[in-house]
């Protein structure tokens, strides 16, 4: 995504782009939290987060807890406006035990 809305920047279609994601029923970020956000993806998500706020579910997949997705996003101040977006409604579902993907190279390897 962050990729998508960068060239959109250069492009001249941030704004249809803001407007699509605005409207998705559902938008997936998938390993979240894997690197942190630059300036500009934190500005990014910003919009997105503010323009989908109430209007679409979002879902987030992450290895990393809650409590550390501030500090992946760096910036607090944008880090807290992000979060309160996200978090607000939220339905936060913890899941426990080994990766399937474990499982399923286990299950090949024999």
């Amino acid at each position: 995504m962050f990729e998508t809305l960068t060239t959109a920047h250069g492009d001249g279609s941030f704004g249809k782009l803001l407007s699509q994601l605005a409207k998705t029923d559902v938008l997936i970020l998938d390993d979240w939290g894997l690197d942190k956000l630059k300036q500009g993806q934190r500005n990014d998500l910003l919009e997105v987060m503010e323009d989908r706020h109430g209007r679409g579910a979002t879902i987030i997949t992450s290895q990393l807890p809650i409590s550390h997705w501030h500090e992946a996003i760096g910036e607090p101040t944008l880090a807290d406006a992000i979060l309160d977006r996200l978090l607000h409604n939220a339905y936060k579902i913890k899941l426990k035990g080994e990766s399937m993907l474990k499982k399923h190279a286990n299950i090949d390897a024999l």
